[in-house]
């Protein structure tokens, strides 16, 4: 297995991560472009840009481009991201050639169909709603709005029914134009690869997209505050949060280890207190979201009407106790959770695909899995008492969804805090 970087002269990244012991290949295109790339007016279109992708270029119809791939038994696939979209395939090793050229189509020759454009404005609204439908699902959406009031980091990716209605196959070219750029991408491979066939496809197929974009981004302000909605549901659906870290913060690994031991499995603190010695939930996790600039750490639970009093004020105590009684048992079992999972994903090629193209996008390197184990290792007690300390003295983010008669409110989440 070997990582190599080639930039072309065209300043598109390729990064690869071979491997000969397998028969297929994940490959795709990850840009430095996502929501918080957008302004109030056009909020949800880096969304609406990833659907309309897929929905025919110049050479292929929207069905011709889900034939061919699928005809070698391979899959075309994008997401949308607060600051990353990324458009990949799955595909034998013999075919490669194909899933290059279907990406590199899609991203320089769509041609935005009315409609096209008009059915997939109906197929957006429809996930929306269903979003909207999904407490534990839109409960997020309230908790980053909460957490990044007033600014492009807060906005939701699906963006609002009344902005989607209001795009035009022209606003979605015009951003597409004025955003993506190779010097914006990173295109990965991850599999039974080769580097240099895959550094020549690249230089073959992307030669339309522009070099270059300067893209405007607002920086992020964590605020905290709080968000409540009565809704007729079966629980309240809680968010509590943070100011967490950014991805090259000294702190973040440190960040990474102590979510895991508060909130990461069935041995950690709030599951075997919460869950398991007051039954007070089904679900309960904590972790941490890192971004270029910022980042949250938050705690999930969904509990019933009535527990939820006594639910918030544990959650607190949680937290609280963290700066006090930490042990290394606990530490060492967080730490393995950690590097068992990342080595578990390594054997995944879409998970080694883009692992490496978002390293590639965030810190302009590959980093390896063992200098990552060697930087989990390296976090000790007083890393993570660090890390408890900062996160009590950030003003907290409530967010709940539910039947929230009973709910404690921030006042209060904040009195117990300290």
């Amino acid at each position: 297995m070997a990582i190599r970087i080639t930039t072309l002269d065209n300043g598109l990244r390729v990064v690869t991560d071979s491997n000969d012991s397998v028969e297929t290949i994940s490959c795709g295109a990850w840009l430095n472009v996502g929501t918080r790339h957008e302004t109030k007016e056009i909020n949800g279109i880096a969304h609406m840009l990833e659907h309309m992708a897929f929905k025919g270029t110049k050479r292929r119809s929207a069905v011709q481009i889900a034939e061919e791939i699928e005809s070698v038994g391979g899959y075309l696939n994008a997401y949308t991201a607060r600051e990353v979209t990324a458009y990949y395939a799955r595909c034998l090793k013999g075919d490669l050639s194909l899933a290059v050229d279907l990406v590199a189509d899609i991203l320089q020759h769509s041609t935005f169909d009315p409609v096209e454009f008009e059915r997939e404005q109906g197929v957006i609204l429809q996930e929306i709603g269903q979003s909207n439908d999904t407490p534990d699902d839109v409960v997020f959406d309230y908790f980053q709005e909460t957490c990044y009031p007033d600014q492009p980091m807060g906005w939701p990716i699906l963006g609002t029914e009344d902005v989607i209605r209001s795009l035009t196959p022209q606003n979605v070219n015009a951003y597409m134009q004025s955003h993506y750029s190779l010097h914006n991408m990173v295109f990965s491979a991850a599999g039974n690869v080769s580097h240099d066939t895959l550094v020549d496809l690249c230089k073959q197929h992307f030669t339309v997209m522009p070099r270059e974009r300067a893209l405007t981004v607002v920086p992020s302000r964590y605020a905290g505050g709080e968000f409540r909605q009565e809704k007729d549901l079966e629980q309240v659906h809680i968010l509590l949060g943070f100011e967490g870290v950014p991805f090259k913060d000294d702190n973040y690994y440190a960040m990474l280890v102590y979510s895991t031991l508060l909130g990461g499995g069935m041995s950690s603190r709030l599951f075997q207190e919460i869950r398991e010695k007051r039954g007070l939930v089904y679900t309960i996790q904590a972790n941490t979201s890192s971004y270029r600039d910022s980042g949250i750490f938050q705690i999930y639970a969904g509990t019933g009407e009535k527990e939820v009093a006594e639910l918030v004020p544990v959650m607190c105590d949680e937290l609280k106790k963290t700066t006090l009684d930490l042990t290394d048992d606990e530490i060492k079992r967080a730490k393995a959770q950690l590097k068992a999972g990342l080595m578990m994903g390594l054997e995944s090629t879409s998970n080694r695909c883009e692992r490496i193209a978002n390293q590639m996008l965030i810190y302009g390197k590959t980093l390896t899995s063992e200098s990552v184990c060697q930087a989990i290792d390296a976090v000790d007690k007083s890393h993570l008492i660090k890390a408890a300390n900062t996160l009590l003295k950030s003003p907290p983010s409530l967010t709940s969804l539910g039947p929230i008669t009973h709910m404690p409110t921030l006042e209060s989440v904040t009195s117990y805090l300290r």
